[in-house]
């Protein structure tokens, strides 16, 4: 990318991150890290040339690493870029009342509407395991000692399981969809839906997990 060349901390952020597709390469990333395929199935639609362009732009710059493994990783420093982009997050949250249409969907994505949605620390929140079934793999949701963990996996008790279409249950999260319109959306409920309100309603702070942690 073509600096901007201005003595400006958002012009030389951008002049790093401000590529097409290299935010959504941290957004992988900020799950754990991955092998290239790994990062090819979550980023349907860019091309391998140009995504390893983009990884090697972001090594170079200290965003991400390459282990031994041949896994890409933020580093510490790249690590910092979750809360920018739970901010862009947050400012598109009224965008997703659009129905999925035929746009993509990967499971991992779920972290994001979901670090805004129960966000903050709150000892009073419940403790609390939702499995979202929503694409191609299961994520699950924890609430425990008043903060929120996304992991992208089963869970192995959940108190809550809601599978249905990605734009159903991300209507429901937010409180938009209630069980009535939920369910003529095409999603099924196991459990009280009441624990998921008591959730969303306490303040609480949301980490997303690495799955190789």
């Amino acid at each position: 990318m073509k600096s901007y060349g201005q003595f400006c901390a958002l012009a030389r952020g951008l002049d790093v991150i401000g590529d097409r597709w290299t935010l959504l390469i941290v957004r992988e990333l900020l799950v754990g890290s991955r092998r290239y395929s790994e990062l090819v199935d979550g980023l349907p639609g860019i091309a391998t040339n140009l995504l390893a362009e983009r990884l090697r732009s972001l090594d170079e710059a200290g965003v991400v690493v390459r282990d031994t493994e041949g896994r890409y990783r933020l580093t510490e420093w790249g690590q910092g870029l979750s809360e920018p982009l739970y901010a862009i997050a947050r400012w598109a949250a009224p965008l997703m009342s659009a129905p999925i249409g035929d746009d993509a969907f990967r499971s991992p994505w779920l972290a994001l509407p979901v670090a805004v949605i129960f966000s903050g620390v709150d000892p009073r929140r419940p403790r609390l395991t939702v499995e979202i079934r929503a694409g191609d793999t299961p994520v699950t949701i924890e609430s425990r000692s008043g903060r929120v963990w996304v992991e992208p996996r089963s869970a192995q008790s959940p108190d809550l399981v809601l599978t249905g279409p990605p734009d159903a249950i991300v209507g429901l999260l937010m409180g938009a969809l209630d069980a009535a319109g939920a369910a003529q959306h095409g999603v099924t409920v196991e459990g009280d839906l009441q624990e998921l309100e008591n959730l969303r309603t306490q303040p609480g702070s949301v980490e997303v997990v690495p799955v190789d942690e």
